[in-house]
């Protein structure tokens, strides 16, 4: 880790970075592993590779990462862990990477993977990366309701296969990672299985794209115009009647074709047939989050860095500080590390439940990873954002690390799933499917208001206020007060739009709440007295800016008084005062690799390693 002359000896760094990577019981290894992977001279910036030169740098770099893999990719595809901890640190030093590793490891060998009825696929070509595996759902009309995607795979009794087409334009297959780039690909592909003209449900094929010639006959790729962020090689891709063989069914207890051509499932619905088929897209949601993590912390170690290696003119003639003395500049990075902290303990929080869950918890646990990759990928975005500003204009040259992470983070908000839409879906199940949380109690005025038990009181009193609220507007007539949003007996949709609004604002007090159980149960762990004491001040720091923006409600219900509200600024205030001699050692905490770092032209003049 770095060190500077503004980190206080008083902090057990060692400690605080076991802390964060307290992630099972390989976290320690398995964030290791990956942090020395991408810490090789492969991974750093190639300044002036044109775009065609960086998607195949993004499947260099996968090459690579497989070639370091501690056990085989297919104990990788199967282990949420150490995917989400490959994206944490590829997305550290290219988000195109991270994109094109979750796409093969978890979408397409994982799918593969959980084929129940042939398990003795050859998958040599896919473990050894001699074939780049590619996941094809989204249609260009079909995006967050890929229930409804239109893409068929006819089941031809007389050759014992399928035939997969594309319908329409709308049914091509819309920004998959098809391109040349990369080498020869394989997909799994989503399409609508009919045995005898009967729909049965969307389900997966195991489809060949491409040689070391070209696309294959019937395959038609077109590559789209560069997107923002790391470049990925996207392209929109559709079939015209391509054969494949009955093993190209990825089945199990959602559908099988028996030999004589019978379909038979133990799933009734064909939108849960969908659900199991694509059931791999949650571990994604864990990556996306992972990815918007890991750069999220990035940012802020390149940005903290900056603040004392960029001095300014000081209060004095021949004064220079360096602008991490400055209130306005440290206080807006302390925000943002309070939270960086706080999401990286739900994270990992987050993932315990999901490597843990048992059957009958699966729904309430896919949800809960849902609202964790909204608000963790929100909030990523907004810090990286800020952390570039704090960098002015060098921050704006993709050379110097920050340029890209924010449309990185655009990326990882809409991919498996859109923010908005899985917010939504868990909004409307919260709503009755989810007890709201019990009452609590009115404050005193007597409370510490750095106490963080206090603070979780108080959020969780919005909690419980959204939560009743959306209950009510489901049930009313949708009118708000002055005549605007009725709507008719029996319209369902008027109905959601009517509690949407408090239905998301609960879903965000949910996702609050989790982060700060994440964070004051991290601060638990903390053996060293100084160290637990700075970090019970950064956890303090965190939910007093989630209480702040909940001021007014938290007023009207009395979880807060009217001097408490008063008193919020100055106890910020007070709070970040205390934490800026920390600042550096919060940071470095991170453990971002010093060959990323010190490869930044902008800190070459910044402190050297610590042994």
């Amino acid at each position: 880790m770095m060190t500077t002359t503004a980190t206080p000896a008083t902090l057990d760094l060692d400690g605080l970075t076991g802390l964060l990577f307290e992630d099972g019981p390989d976290g320690a290894y398995l964030h290791g592993h990956w942090r020395k992977a991408v810490s090789a001279d492969l991974f750093r910036y190639r300044p002036g590779a044109r775009i065609e030169e960086r998607w195949q740098l993004a499947y260099d770099r996968l090459r690579a990462l497989n070639a370091e893999l501690p056990l085989s990719p297919e104990w990788l595809a199967g282990d949420p862990r150490g995917l989400a901890a490959l994206h944490e640190w590829a997305a550290v030093v290219d988000g195109a990477t991270a994109t094109v590793a979750g796409i093969h490891y978890n979408l397409f060998l994982g799918s593969v993977l959980d084929d129940e009825v042939s398990p003795e696929r050859q998958l040599g070509e896919f473990t050894s990366l001699a074939r780049i595996g590619t996941f094809l759902c989204t249609e260009r009309a079909h995006g967050n309701d890929a229930a409804a995607l239109e893409t068929v795979a006819r089941y031809d009794r007389e050759s014992d296969g399928f035939v997969l087409h594309t319908p329409n334009e709308g049914a091509r297959k819309y920004m998959p990672n098809t391109g040349p780039a990369g080498g020869p690909k394989t997909a799994v592909v989503a399409a609508r299985l009919l045995v005898d003209d009967r729909d049965q449900g969307v389900f997966l094929f195991l489809t060949p794209l491409s040689d070391h010639r070209g696309t294959l006959p019937g395959v038609t790729v077109t590559m789209l115009p560069e997107r923002t962020g790391s470049p990925v090689d996207h392209c929109v891709t559709g079939f015209h009647h391509v054969r494949l063989p009955r093993t190209a069914l990825i089945q199990g207890p959602h559908g099988r074709l028996l030999p004589d051509g019978t379909f038979t499932s133990t799933v009734g619905s064909s939108r849960k047939r969908f659900l199991h088929a694509i059931g791999r897209v949650t571990v994604g949601k864990l990556c996306m989050s992972a990815s918007a993590l890991g750069g999220c912390r990035a940012a802020l170690a390149t940005a903290v860095r900056y603040a004392y290696v960029r001095h300014i003119s000081g209060p004095g003639e021949g004064w220079r500080v360096p602008l991490a003395a400055h209130r306005s500049h440290h206080g807006r990075l302390l925000e943002g590390v309070a939270t960086a902290y706080a999401m990286t303990f739900l994270h990992r929080a987050v993932t315990e439940t999901w490597t843990t869950h048992r059957p009958g918890e699966r729904a309430d646990t896919e949800r809960l990873v849902a609202v964790a990759k909204g608000w963790i990928t929100w909030q990523s975005r907004d810090i990286m954002t800020e952390s570039r500003e704090r960098c002015g204009a060098q921050g704006l040259f993709p050379v110097n690390g920050l340029a890209e992470y924010t449309a990185n983070a655009d990326g990882a908000i809409t991919a498996e799933g859109d923010n908005l839409a899985i917010w939504c879906k868990a909004g409307a199940e919260m709503i009755f499917g989810h007890e709201p949380a019990p009452p609590a109690g009115e404050a005193t005025g007597a409370e510490d208001p750095t106490d963080p038990r206090f603070l979780r009181r108080a959020l969780a009193a919005a909690e419980r206020h959204w939560h009743l609220a959306a209950r009510r507007d489901l049930r009313g007539n949708g009118t708000d007060g002055d005549g605007a949003g009725g709507h008719r007996a029996g319209d369902g949709l008027g109905r959601w739009n009517n509690a949407s609004d408090a239905a998301l604002a609960l879903v965000e007090a949910y996702a609050v709440g989790k982060a700060a159980d994440a964070f004051v149960a991290a601060c638990a762990h903390v053996a060293d007295p100084a160290t637990r004491a700075v970090l019970e001040d950064l956890c303090a720091l965190f939910l007093l800016g989630q209480v702040d923006s909940r001021s007014g409600l938290l007023l009207v219900g009395k979880a807060l008084t009217a001097g408490q509200v008063g008193a919020l600024a100055g106890t910020r205030r007070r709070l970040v005062a205390r934490l800026a001699p920390h600042l550096a050692a919060l940071t470095e905490a991170f453990d971002i690799p010093e060959e990323h770092l010190s490869s930044l032209p902008m800190l070459a003049a910044g402190p050297a390693s610590r042994s």
